[in-house]
């Protein structure tokens, strides 16, 4: 005796792959894209930490300035689009330096799930100056 399947059951295996395969192709990219975004951000919030780390060591605020640029520019990825790092904030003795970074996320190869353009991720990082260094000229 050989067992068969009910008539009612033919081809119910293909229209489930057929209904599964695209949401679990969309679940992936949506995974893609948050992955790049986190890793994005990360490499963003270590080259700010890094940039005001190199220009709280500076002495002056031109060299503070140059020292930010290099150290975010050397932190990021090479295929980091990202504007250079601003510097804020009083240079003297004690007060607090802030650099902030903004790069973009690309969409670009994610079109089929919607997504296009870019996304800007800022990240800002603080640091003090220490209260008994020499600053400035002299």
């Amino acid at each position: 005796m050989r067992w068969r399947k009910p008539v009612g059951e033919r081809g119910s295996m293909a229209i489930e792959i057929v209904i599964l395969v695209p949401a679990l192709l969309l679940l992936l990219s949506l995974i893609v894209a948050m992955g790049r975004f986190v890793t994005t951000q990360g490499d963003v919030r270590a080259a700010a930490r890094e940039s005001v780390r190199a220009a709280t060591l500076a002495r002056d605020e031109t060299s503070a300035r140059a020292a930010a640029r290099a150290a975010a520019t050397a932190s990021l990825p090479s295929d980091a689009h990202c504007e250079p790092a601003e510097l804020s904030g009083p240079f003297t003795r004690g007060s607090t330096l802030t650099v902030t970074l903004r790069c973009q996320v690309s969409w670009a190869d994610l079109s089929e799930i919607g997504l296009t353009g870019h996304t800007t991720v800022t990240i800002e990082s603080s640091a003090p100056l220490d209260e008994y260094r020499r600053v400035g000229a002299a």
